[in-house]
């Protein structure tokens, strides 16, 4: 079973700068593509930014994602941070997975972690 899950949300000043990780666990998978999306409060959940599971860095404006193969982690970094970058952020993994010799496509989501911005 894979499973995901956010971290490194909190309160934080605007202006400030803030990296959220996403962790994936499990067994026989593989990631194609991660993106980072967000639930501002009241609102429809949002693309932030992504990048295919390469690896290297992606910058989408003051988002950067990147990824750390040691530790089967993808990063969002998010700089000067405004009170509209408020809201909950989750990660979304794609690829593939393989149960029991068999090959399905994999796309899960993590539970998400809380980023409030201050003014």
């Amino acid at each position: 079973q894979v499973q995901v899950a956010e971290s490194g949300g909190g309160l934080v000043q605007a202006g400030g700068s803030l990296r959220l990780s996403c962790t994936a666990s499990g067994s026989s998978f593989s990631v194609d593509h991660t993106d980072w999306y967000r639930q501002p409060p009241g609102k429809q959940r949002e693309w932030v930014a992504g990048m295919p599971g390469s690896g290297g860095t992606s910058v989408t404006g003051r988002f950067t994602v990147s990824i750390d193969k040691a530790k089967n982690a993808v990063n969002l970094e998010i700089n000067s941070l405004k009170p509209e970058d408020t809201g909950v952020y989750y990660c979304n993994l794609r690829g593939l997975r393989n149960i029991r010799g068999t090959i399905m496509p994999l796309d899960i989501w993590g539970q998400g972690t809380q980023v409030t911005v201050s003014s």
